[in-house]
């Protein structure tokens, strides 16, 4: 298959998945009905009867030797080394990560504990009801057996039940057992009981069993499985009481009372779903750490004025006289050309007195303030064609204003 029909697929596949985005609100837990009682009877009757057929050596152990004599494993050598992988799927270890692993996901997805907390009672279950019984026979396997016909009881083994049967039928009946829906729970059941069937034949195989050991393991692990409604209170407890313990952890950690080193390794924990960020609450008025004074500004003195050494003169420029309105004949600017030339005359006497006053080791005047005049600014338009005192352009007759003309417009130039 081409890979770019593979990513569709895949991308179909995660958007169904994505369709679930919490528990679905028909989903019920499965309670203890008759029948359920009914069938917890019968499976209990039939496990007694297969103990009690061993311990008293009958027709099962028997059947026992005589396959243990037909040796499988050398009749169909071709099948073994797949069924040498096919047996892994009833050990503890790689099933139990497996089925973790997918009802982790379903506990993320669905914002509960019910199906990893279930799966651990059941294991625990398991663990309980098979190695007691496993302790207490002490049965050996096919590859042990010292006696010929006889049970191999009470010798130091651990074979009976078969352990690896009866995990892959709790471990991988757990998913049917907490399904969603009633046709993936069937699916589900199917897929559980072929998977069981095969690993308890495959270890008959293999000669590591006996027939009776695997019998009884598939009781047992369905023993486990009809009796979980009964635990269903006790789970809901357990979930409550982790909810319970993460909600005072949270608080611990936002009041600041768990290590640095410890909180590192919370926060993600406590953080599972998206719905909870570290937020530092704020501290108590006891531990807070005592406000230190802000200095206030101080307020700052008015700049006081300079006494200068000597007096500072103001010097201010003579008023220019407002020009007549006749034209100015053309013969006056030869006269007029000596009072401009006269003008800048103190200029340059103050300067020699400055000159003068820096030979003599003196220190010369402060620089006169500049003189703003009162009178408002006029632009170009509004100024008289005449020429201002000092200025060296002859005045032009030519450029005399007419009375009653319209004023030039304000434009700069």
């Amino acid at each position: 298959m081409r890979t770019d029909q593979i990513l569709p697929r895949l991308e179909r596949v995660f958007a169904r998945l994505d369709r679930e985005p919490e528990r679905p609100a028909h989903l019920q837990t499965p309670r203890m009905s008759r029948h359920r009682v009914v069938l917890l009877g019968a499976t209990l009757g039939i496990y007694l009867a297969i103990v009690v057929a061993v311990l008293t050596t009958s027709w099962l152990v028997r059947l026992d030797w005589q396959i243990m004599f037909f040796r499988p494993y050398e009749q169909w050598p071709q099948l073994h080394a797949f069924l040498d992988y096919l047996v892994v799927l009833g050990q503890r270890g790689p099933t139990a990560v497996m089925v973790a692993a997918w009802l982790g996901w379903r506990s993320w997805r669905q914002h509960t504990l019910r199906p990893l907390i279930t799966l651990g009672v059941a294991l625990l279950l398991l663990n309980i009801t098979v190695g007691a019984v496993k302790l207490g026979l002490g049965r050996l396997g096919p590859h042990y057996a010292t006696e010929i016909g006889s049970a191999e009881l009470f010798a130091g083994g651990d074979i009976f039940p078969s352990g690896h049967t009866a995990n892959a039928v709790v471990t991988w009946g757990i998913l049917a057992y907490l399904a969603s829906t009633v046709v993936t729970r069937r699916v589900l059941s199917l897929v559980s009981a072929v998977v069981s069937l095969s690993v308890g034949a495959t270890t008959v195989y293999l000669g590591t069993h006996w027939v009776s050991d695997v019998l009884l393991g598939w009781l047992a692990g369905l023993l486990v499985l009809l009796a979980l409604p009964w635990f269903e209170p006790l789970i809901a407890r357990a979930e409550a009481y982790v909810f319970d313990l993460r909600a005072r952890l949270r608080s611990l950690v936002e009041a600041g009372q768990v290590p640095e080193g410890l909180t590192g390794l919370l926060v993600p924990l406590l953080s599972a779903g998206g719905k909870w960020r570290l937020e530092r609450a704020a501290e108590e008025p006891s531990e807070r750490q005592p406000a230190q004074p802000v200095p206030s500004e101080q307020p700052v003195p008015p700049a006081q004025p300079v006494p200068s050494a000597q007096p500072v003169a103001v010097l201010r420029q003579p008023e220019a006289a407002e020009p007549a309105q006749v034209p100015v004949p053309v013969q006056a600017s030869a006269s007029a050309a000596p009072v401009s030339a006269a003008a800048p005359a103190p200029a340059s006497a103050s300067a020699s007195a400055s000159a003068s006053a820096q030979s003599a080791g003196r220190q010369p005047a402060a620089r006169p303030a500049a003189h703003l005049s009162g009178r408002p600014h006029l632009i170009r338009s509004e100024r008289t064609p005449g020429a201002p005192a000092g200025s060296r352009r002859p005045p032009h007759a030519e450029r005399a204003p007419v009375r009653g003309a319209a004023p030039r417009p304000a434009t700069g130039g």
